[in-house]
């Protein structure tokens, strides 16, 4: 499997470093991009030249901005540029609430708990790539 690129979207550089260190060992895409606010994730995308990273971890509980209004933001985004994106909520909301709000989102395509580890990986991409 070889993903061009692969956008961790967190405020904590501990479960930034343990997704970073799952994603390389399982070596799965050329490219990690970690960024630790929506904010900072956003900005980067608005001035991605190309396509948009084929998977993106997204935490829901940060500051300045929740991932869900970085998906309100994202979905303003020009279409053929994330056509080929999946995100992942990864996080450790067991929030009934959070976890139907991101099921009824066209842009999520899973709902994880955090930690990220070698077979939730797998699953994922035997089901998505």
């Amino acid at each position: 499997m070889n993903l061009k690129e692969v956008l961790l979207i967190d405020d904590n550089s501990i479960d930034n470093y343990i997704n970073q260190y799952i994603v390389e060992k399982a070596n799965v895409a050329k490219t990690i991009t970690i960024k630790s606010s929506p904010i900072e994730a956003l900005e980067y995308l608005k001035n991605k030249e190309d396509q948009y990273p084929e998977l993106i971890f997204l935490d829901i509980k940060m500051p300045e901005m929740d991932g869900f209004g970085f998906l309100e933001i994202f979905g303003k985004f020009m279409e053929e540029k994330k056509i080929n994106t999946h995100i992942i909520m990864l996080t450790s909301s067991h929030n009934v609430a959070d976890i139907e709000k991101s099921n009824n989102n066209p842009y999520v395509k899973k709902y994880l708990i955090k930690p990220l580890d070698t077979n939730k990986l797998g699953e994922l991409l035997k089901e998505f790539f």
